[in-house]
């Protein structure tokens, strides 16, 4: 119901006169000149005398603009004194019922999302593209700060940035052809090992015993580990989407071959997470589906044989466990190629949401789309607070691979709700971008870990550019959500 205040109702016509009077505790004076005129479907009738000798105080007569909902007041009334405080009170009661309906949508979404009206996502995501970019060393061709797949998703995020902000473009570009021949000449020395909640530890310098050490001898993108390179692949596509060069498609194009080397699991499908063949992950089985269908949607001459991979990879993917019976997916298989119950972490749910958009444009099935709505509708009840923020079970200390996960999320969730708008995904991309700017970040313009805030510890590049596709997520969709999620148009919440 909205609610407005007319001066006096005795010059209003008789219709306007029938639809709404005041409870019995406003006076027969009070309603004469300060009645409320609600639209038809309010039904409240009454004559009754009250307690109210005067007109409604200054603060309730303040003509606003229709788009606040509240009301109108042409007269002036008399001057206000302490006695009416009774009155002032019985009224504004009186408003707040008027208003409840509203109040109540205002109050479901939170008060991060509030926190979203005034909003300029853009602008929020270019400032802290400016401070990722202070960490990008030029020599190497990646990020400081961070390490070696970290780097892959921050390439591909800034091109998410330029994607959807020319501004950008020319810098990020520069960025692409200087990593191309860096970084491949660079490609540090990694080894790994599984943690206990099965987060992963990258190491790059004094491996420990028993831990799966890279390959011997390198080249360009390619490592010990099939996750590691689906990021790199993935980050060269979106290079080619937002520049048009050959050469970095057909980065991506020798690394998927490389990752398809690692199909001979015993699993009936999929791929090894490593080269070293120790376990089979979510992570990288789903990068693998991810990156054949963006293939298959790129290399038109190859489409086909792009297309057979993807379907097979995700008929298998949906088969082998991993996607549990509350819609989310867990971090692998045992040996035994079962379920192994570990941790539900936001990127694992991430990554499928981009594969299976990328599938349905390359061979059109609705379940595609309905499978990737389940686990991120899922996945956004999991991992959020009560405030729609996004958490991993990590939080606050997930080391240099952990603080990478959320971004992921958001990042694929964005291209999910291009392709399926949905208005509940548009609203958590919003509340979390606000939040991080809100909550999250120092003085600097850093963005750590912990997107509720407060800010924690010292930023890098790998939490500035997860917090950076949370803060694309947004901009993508910045004329859509106009000034947030609490904006209005002709007094109504944007739905």
């Amino acid at each position: 119901m909205k609610c407005h205040f007319d001066t006096d109702q005795a010059d209003q016509p008789a219709s306007q006169k029938s639809r709404t009077r005041m409870p019995a505790s406003i006076s027969t004076r009070f309603v004469s000149r300060w009645a409320p005129v609600c639209p038809p479907e309010g039904t409240w009738t009454s004559n009754f005398e009250g307690l109210c000798s005067n007109s409604l105080p200054h603060p309730l007569r303040t003509r606003f603009n229709v788009d606040s909902y509240i009301w109108q007041a042409a007269a002036a009334p008399p001057p206000w004194s302490p006695q009416e405080l009774g009155c002032e009170v019985l009224a504004w009661l009186y408003i707040m019922l008027c208003r409840s309906f509203r109040a109540l949508s205002l109050l479901s979404f939170g008060v991060a999302s509030i926190s979203a009206a005034s909003q300029n996502y853009t602008g929020n995501a270019e400032a802290a593209f400016q401070v990722l970019q202070a960490w990008y060393n030029t020599n190497t061709g990646i990020w400081n700060t961070t390490g070696w797949w970290n780097s892959a998703n921050c390439l591909t995020v800034i091109g998410d940035l330029a994607a959807v902000d020319p501004s950008v473009k020319a810098q990020v570009s520069a960025v692409y052809a200087n990593t191309i021949v860096a970084a491949a000449n660079l490609n540090l020395g990694v080894s790994k090992f599984v943690l206990p909640d099965y987060n992963i530890e990258t190491l790059y310098t004094n491996p420990k015993p028993g831990i799966v050490s890279r390959q011997a001898n390198p080249k360009g993108f390619l490592n010990g580990f099939y996750d590691d390179e689906g990021w790199w692949a993935l980050g060269w596509i979106q290079a080619y989407d937002v520049t048009g060069t050959a050469e970095y498609l057909d980065e991506a194009i020798d690394i998927f071959m490389d990752m398809k080397n690692g199909s001979t699991t015993p699993c009936h499908g999929g791929i090894w997470w490593d080269k070293a063949e120790t376990y089979v992950n979510a992570i990288a089985n789903e990068l693998y589906l991810s990156v054949a269908a963006h293939l298959a949607n790129r290399v038109p001459q190859n489409r086909t044989f792009y297309l057979s991979i993807a379907e097979s990879q995700w008929n298998w993917f949906q088969q082998s466990g991993m996607i549990n019976s509350k819609s989310l997916i867990n971090d692998g298989l045992t040996s035994a190629c079962k379920n192994n119950n570990g941790t539900v972490w936001s990127y694992n749910q991430g990554v499928i949401l981009g594969a299976l958009v990328e599938l349905n444009k390359a061979s059109p099935n609705t379940t595609y789309i309905s499978t990737a709505k389940s686990i991120a509708t899922a996945a956004i009840k999991d991992l959020s607070d009560s405030n729609g923020v996004l958490h991993d079970p990590c939080e606050p200390n997930c080391g240099a691979d952990g603080s990478q996960f959320k971004g992921i999320f958001m990042r694929n969730l964005q291209i999910l709700q291009a392709a399926s708008p949905d208005k509940s995904y548009l609203s958590f991309i919003a509340t979390n971008a606000a939040s991080i700017w809100a909550k999250d970040r120092n003085a600097a313009n850093q963005l750590s870990v912990d997107w509720a805030g407060p800010f924690v510890g010292s930023a890098n590049a790998s939490t500035q550019s997860s917090a950076l596709d949370a803060l694309v997520a947004a901009a993508a969709f910045q004329e859509q959500l106009g000034n947030g999620i609490a904006s209005r148009r002709r007094g109504r919440l944007w739905q």
